[in-house]
């Protein structure tokens, strides 16, 4: 019970505590007003950074949610340049996060990470399609126990400014591991072959848990 009223955050989100808990107390002495106004926003930054415990189905046969938030799109894909596959089908649902969501990102199956890369940019609205060409990104390539591909690119938004990963290539993960987070509204996208979609756009999802695809 204390657990879903005070849950664990993300390591990255206690210096945004401390910088928002001085600066709610330098506005209180202030005005009272005007700390209220910052006691709401330190809140509303320790739930930001909420880093719930989540159960995967772990099952090869399907691919779970990389990200809580909102289904943008599922469609057929050719597969991201940055990783040289585009010449590639896939199908590729995007998962929209915003300010309120929890932002840690999960891995959707099990396997092994074969690549990562970061790529610098803008910091356009998520929710645009060009966001996956033009903002700031970081992709993950996963092999998974068939040797297949499935790609996740975290995809930083209009308030985002920083991609966090906490993995390495060559990792070994289990479906639902953690692999990182994204600061402050953003979107993931998932590409994958051999896989059924299960979810349809505007269907809101949770990571590690929700069941986006099936063979």
């Amino acid at each position: 019970m204390i657990d879903k009223v005070f849950p664990k955050i993300h390591n990255e989100g206690y210096k945004f505590l401390v910088i928002f808990g001085f600066v709610t107390l330098i506005l209180y002495l202030i005005s009272g007003f005007l700390g209220l106004i910052g006691l709401v926003l330190t809140i509303w930054v320790y739930y930001f950074f909420r880093d719930p415990d989540r159960i995967s189905i772990n099952d090869e046969n399907y691919l779970v949610s990389p990200a809580d938030g909102e289904v943008l799109q599922v469609e057929d894909s050719d597969g991201p340049k940055e990783l040289n596959l585009e010449g590639k089908k896939f199908k590729k649902i995007s998962i929209f996060m915003n300010v309120f969501d929890c932002h840690v990102n999960r891995i959707p199956c099990s396997g092994k990470i074969t690549e990562i890369l970061y790529k610098p940019g803008k910091f356009l609205n998520a929710s645009l399609d060009k966001a996956s060409e033009d903002n700031e990104r970081n992709y993950y390539k996963i092999s998974n126990s068939s040797e297949e591909d499935i790609i996740i690119v975290q995809i930083a938004g209009l308030i985002a400014r920083r991609i966090v990963c906490e993995v390495t290539e060559n990792s070994e993960l289990k479906q639902g591991d953690r692999i990182g987070m994204i600061r402050f509204g953003s979107r993931v996208d998932i590409y994958f072959e051999n896989y059924n979609p299960l979810v349809k756009v505007n269907q809101k999802t949770i990571a590690g848990e929700t069941l986006l695809a099936k063979k």
